[in-house]
């Protein structure tokens, strides 16, 4: 199913694909085509913006506490590490940055929004305004000309360099207008993006303490119980889960196997699909980008549309847009 089809969200705003493409025309045979104002991706005119430097130090830093951690290894901070990697990762990021907020394939509850909102931003990926921004331009222009981090462009640069670029806040500015407009309406939204930074030093903090006051839960306490949490809990965490994300990014469109015909490069690859809980399944999602389950054959599990299925028998999401429901949709249009 397109992307580019009209949908109601239960706050009344409409998921509609993003404003019309703007290609600005080349002044010269050498000076690079625009599109949605931006120079060809990991071009020579796109490093010559700079450096974004705090997204660099950011990703730096993580990985930074990723090679203490060894060194503060407690089985409490590792079990800490792994709820919330679910968390923020299948929560957050599959479920609320992905599955309902750019995709809308399902309903809930205002609340029930914002807090998935909320544990996607702690995932470390940025908020929701530019994690769905850059997403539904990535559907828009997939494996092409403006996709932000198609492997045509290079590996490494689909994983993770496409961060790196200092596209300025004009840029910026008008990625989340054109892409993601229906979250701007909503005070929340813009709240969770202000507090993306703050809300990170505040888990953190409470992670830290959690250790250093950790007897209670069969730690020792001081120093070094809280920079194991601090170092697990965060670090680790979020390496892992920004890995598996970027995993989905590269390399599940440059190996693995296909279930459709896309004109795009999108595969399944069972190993993503099992550690970025079920997003690896990445071709069938192409194929049928609003469906909630990304898993379509019986041995592709998707923890995360366990996950919705749960919400959606406890009353807590509704209009789960499943694949059988689209198949026969496409079956009486044709």
């Amino acid at each position: 199913m397109s992307l580019n089809s009209s949908n109601t969200n239960e706050s009344g705003s409409t998921l509609t694909e993003p404003l019309p493409q703007t290609t600005a025309a080349p002044q010269d045979a050498n000076e690079p085509k625009l599109i949605d104002g931006r120079p060809p991706a990991n071009s020579e005119a796109t490093w010559a913006l700079g450096i974004d430097w705090p997204v660099a130090i950011w990703i730096g830093v993580i990985h930074m506490l990723v090679l203490a951690a060894p060194f503060f290894f407690t089985w409490q901070a590792l079990a800490v590490c792994i709820v919330l990697s679910y968390a923020t990762g299948s929560l957050g990021v599959c479920m609320g940055y992905h599955r309902l907020l750019t995709h809308g394939s399902f309903k809930t509850y205002k609340p029930i929004r914002w807090l998935l909102a909320l544990l996607g931003g702690l995932s470390g990926e940025g908020s929701a305004l530019m994690w769905v921004g850059n997403h539904r331009k990535h559907h828009k222009y997939s494996d092409k000309d403006g996709d932000p981090h198609s492997p045509r462009d290079g590996a490494w640069w689909s994983h993770m360099f496409w961060f790196l670029p200092d596209w300025g806040k004009k840029l910026s500015d008008d990625l989340t207008k054109r892409y993601a407009g229906d979250l701007l309406k909503d005070p929340m939204m813009l709240f969770l993006h202000k507090m993306f930074l703050p809300s990170h030093f505040i888990l953190s903090g409470l992670l830290f303490l959690l250790g250093y006051y950790g007897q209670f839960i069969g730690m020792e306490g001081g120093m070094y119980s809280g920079l194991s949490m601090l170092f697990w809990g965060t670090g680790v965490r979020m390496f892992y889960v920004m890995h598996v994300t970027w995993f989905v990014n590269s390399v599940t469109h440059m190996w693995g196997y296909r279930n459709y015909e896309t004109n795009d490069d999108s595969t399944n690859l069972w190993w993503v699909g099992l550690l970025a809980f079920g997003e690896g399944w990445h071709n069938n999602h192409h194929a049928h980008q609003r469906v909630a389950a990304q898993g379509h054959k019986w041995w592709e599990i998707d923890p995360t549309y366990w996950a919705i299925l749960t919400l959606e028998k406890l009353g807590l999401a509704w209009d789960v847009i499943r694949l059988e429901d689209v198949q026969r949709r496409d079956q009486s249009i044709a």
